[in-house]
């Protein structure tokens, strides 16, 4: 109803300004063989009002001439404004109605990660001690995000925790691509030029100074496309969590991943099997033949042809909560350990095995540093401050990073 008040007020005016045009040019007729043009008002001086009764009867005829056509136009044309982008259509709802259960899931999920982004902060700042940097930041294409990042603190020497909300477009190739993993994309001759996307996630590596306390690694995100009228058309989750040490403590191992599973089962049994492996295969330095940490879980393409949306988006929630109350306890244990320059030089040629498999194999960094507007600072948080690439080094036989070598050329069932 409240699209129909404009047009209804233009209908009016429409309608008093044809009367008004009407009676106006009717008395013009007859008073200007009674009247003279003396009579009529003067600007410019004597002998200027005839061109001004000129003027004024045209402007009367034309408004008698524009007022029908204006109504039909109101009647029979709505009024129309430019097609809004996804961004800026969500940015009106939550101006006007905010976010609630009810709002479309990319905006539920933008306002779950900036909640979470901020409890994990808040819980490694306890830990530490220090403070993280807070960068917000804006992309010109639609989207922006937080990125946290704490820098040579007293526990961890690189800590981030970034949130990315993404808008964009996917070219017809992108569309074609996709629909490899995604049958409910458009195929055949109903693939448009583009598509309008939206993605949005939280990631967080953490490094801390001590090798006895492992690094962690998070992400959890969705995406999906949008209909022209920006209903949600294909969807999916991703994410997943994954733990790297330097020096393995089996219970540390034990406990991320009984925690993960038991996530994992509240919501499906096949969940962590199905899960922990993909985890094993994909976090896998294939140049080294080596994994690059003890694993946890991953996941992508989580549609659906497994799961809702509710209950995919119930688990996500489930598994990215469980983060503080696994990983804290970990990194308390083992913080103050003592450990020997030998050993931080060990951390250090393993943490260039991390930067390997980011830089060369992660499809995250890769989809990242290719999307227009990309915040290269932000995409490679995850690197540490500081690693090492030593020439054709190995280990000591039967030492303890020897036996993580062996571990991680031989991904364990640890639950």
């Amino acid at each position: 109803m409240a699209s129909r008040r404009p047009a209804l007020r233009l209908l009016n005016q429409c309608k008093a300004q044809s009367q008004l045009g009407s009676q106006t040019v009717a008395n013009l007729s007859r008073t200007s063989s009674r009247r003279t043009l003396s009579s009529l008002p003067s600007f410019g001086g004597p002998g200027q009002a005839a061109p001004f009764s000129r003027y004024l009867g045209w402007a009367a005829l034309s408004l008698l001439i524009a007022a029908p056509v204006a109504y039909n136009m109101a009647v029979d044309t709505p009024l129309t404004l430019d097609s809004l982008t996804l961004a800026e259509r969500d940015q009106q709802t939550k101006r006007e109605s905010g976010v609630s259960d009810a709002s479309p899931m990319r905006l539920r999920m933008e306002k779950f990660v900036k909640e979470q982004q901020k409890e994990i902060v808040r819980a490694l700042e306890g830990v530490d001690g220090t403070k993280f940097r807070v960068d917000e930041w804006q992309r010109k294409e639609g989207g922006g995000g937080v990125t946290c990042v704490l820098q040579d603190g007293k526990v961890f020497e690189k800590a981030g925790v970034g949130v990315s909300v993404v808008y964009g477009t996917l070219p017809k190739p992108a569309i074609m691509k996709m629909r490899a993993n995604h049958k409910n994309l458009p195929d055949g001759d109903n693939i448009p030029d583009s598509l309008e996307f939206f993605a949005a996630g939280l990631s967080l590596v953490v490094h801390p100074k001590n090798p006895m306390a492992p690094t962690v690694h998070l992400n959890y995100r969705y995406f999906e496309t949008a209909n022209a009228d920006g209903s949600s058309g294909a969807w999916w989750f991703g994410g997943g969590s994954d733990l790297t040490p330097s020096y393995l403590f089996d219970e540390d191992a034990i406990q991320f991943h009984k925690s993960l599973k038991e996530v994992c089962d509240a919501h499906d049994k096949d969940y962590y099997p199905r899960f922990k492996k993909w985890c094993d295969e994909y976090f896998y330095n294939k140049h080294r033949g080596e994994s690059r940490g003890v694993g946890g879980i991953f996941f992508d393409d989580l549609d659906e042809t497994v799961q809702d949306k509710e209950n995919t988006f119930a688990f996500i929630k489930d598994a990215l909560e469980s983060f503080v109350p696994t990983y804290v306890p970990i990194v308390n244990k083992r913080k103050d350990m003592p450990f020997t320059e030998q050993e931080k030089e060990w951390q250090q040629i393993r943490r260039g095995k991390y930067v390997e498999f980011n830089l060369v194999h992660d499809r995250g960094t890769a989809f990242g540093l290719n999307t227009p507007g990309a915040r290269v600072e932000s995409i490679l948080m995850s690197l540490p401050l500081t690693a090492s690439w030593k020439y054709m080094f190995e280990p000591e036989p039967n030492s303890r990073e020897a036996r993580l070598v062996e571990v991680l050329k031989n991904p364990k069932e640890w639950v």
